[in-house]
């Protein structure tokens, strides 16, 4: 497993690449995805990734996934989180940053990806094209996973176009700004046709 500074957290290899492209890849790479750009945390913003067992941290995912997942039994006893804390992204001149996070959690036999969007001020990077001083149009950030089968991904909805700008107000759980899938047995539930009407924060960092 490695964290990547593009936003990606990848399984077995390597994900480079910062411009991004669509799910599924050709090339088999397995990964998830929350923000998938030109990061650039040289210039500004902080990476950080933990594996832990810890109860209290285990407990809270173990609720939150009860919650949204009601019909499937599960208790965390592993997780992994990684945090993209105020990153720039590459070429900017401006001092816009966007925090978000993926945890990934197990009990053995179910297994779930949890995205965390907190605060997203950018879309592309410079060598994507984007504009130097607003950090937006060129090919925009991508946000979802891949299996590396090409059968089971999924792309979540305005992922490269001007709109994943707003993924802090969309959800599949009615948490703006989080995502949950399953995916040791590939589902997608719960994906919504608008932005959530629940009002507040998101209280989501893991």
């Amino acid at each position: 497993l490695q964290v990547n500074n593009n936003g990606v957290g990848s399984f077995g290899v390597r994900v480079k690449q910062y411009t991004p492209d669509p799910c599924p890849l050709a090339d088999g790479r397995p990964f998830v995805a929350p923000y998938w750009a030109d990061v650039d945390n040289v210039l500004g913003g902080d990476i950080f990734y933990r594996e832990t067992t810890d109860p209290m941290l285990l407990a809270r995912i173990t609720k939150n996934i009860n919650h949204y997942f009601p019909k499937i039994p599960f208790t965390a006893i592993w997780a992994f989180v990684a945090t993209w804390d105020h990153v720039a992204y590459y070429g900017s001149t401006s001092k816009k940053g966007n925090t978000f996070q993926a945890a990934l959690t197990t009990d053995t036999k179910t297994s779930f990806i949890i995205l965390n969007y907190e605060d997203i001020q950018w879309t592309t990077g410079k060598a994507s094209g984007g504009d130097a001083e607003t950090g937006l149009g060129g090919t925009p950030a991508h946000a979802g996973f891949n299996s590396g089968d090409q059968t089971n991904f999924y792309n979540i909805p305005g992922s490269q176009t001007e709109a994943i700008i707003n993924i802090t107000q969309t959800s599949n759980v009615n948490i703006p700004g989080r995502w949950v899938f399953q995916v040791d047995e590939f589902k997608v539930t719960g994906v919504p046709t608008e932005v959530p009407k629940v009002a507040g924060s998101n209280n989501c960092w893991l």
